[in-house]
């Protein structure tokens, strides 16, 4: 039997993002991210109660700051003492993991799906996932952007305003547009 569409998206495979179900499960989404959005502004712990219900795993101490957005919720996990600060958009088409301790400043933006080279598949809405996986003790400043199929290590930084291309390991200060290491650290 064929796969479905949100099949071969959440297998890392090529899909249509077109498709029927997987709009739908976009629109339902955005309902709660709209909920979260709208209620965090004056009771923040009925938010990240409404956040757990959107993401697919949350560890203790979550703090995501409105208003956020994401595409699908369920492709995100975060670990233990994690923050988000204001503006954040994550379009998790691809996996997102994030390990214990990560800090996101201000409109950090993580991507995981490219667009089909190929003219014709691009306009027929093909898509290609790619997973973003984050170690512990992350800290990336405000405007970071990570892009598809990059792996962090534990004790990462990235400087204000880097665009991630690729992966690096542990104990690292990164900028840049590309990102690069900018110094190691103990």
């Amino acid at each position: 039997m064929a796969k479905t569409e949100k099949e071969k998206m959440l297998a890392g495979e090529r899909y249509l993002n077109t498709d029927p179900e997987l709009a739908d499960e976009r629109r339902t989404n955005r309902r709660l991210i709209n909920q979260f959005n709208d209620v965090s502004k004056t009771n923040p712990e009925t938010g990240i109660e409404v956040m757990r219900q959107i993401l697919n795993r949350a560890g203790k101490n979550l703090d995501i700051q409105p208003p956020f957005q994401c595409d699908y919720g369920y492709n995100i996990n975060v670990g233990d003492n994690f923050f988000a600060n204001y503006g954040c958009c994550f379009i998790d088409v691809g996996a997102i993991t994030f390990g214990d301790n990560c800090l996101l400043g201000p409109n950090v933006q993580i991507y995981t799906v490219n667009h089909a080279f190929d003219v014709k598949d691009r306009d027929r809405g093909v898509e290609i996932p790619g997973n973003v996986t984050i170690g512990d003790h992350l800290w990336a400043g405000g405007g970071v952007i990570i892009t598809p199929g990059v792996t962090l290590g534990n004790n990462v930084i990235i400087a204000a305003g880097a665009v991630v291309t690729k992966s690096f390991g542990d104990n690292v200060l990164i900028g840049g547009n590309p990102a690069r290491v900018i110094k190691k650290l103990k």
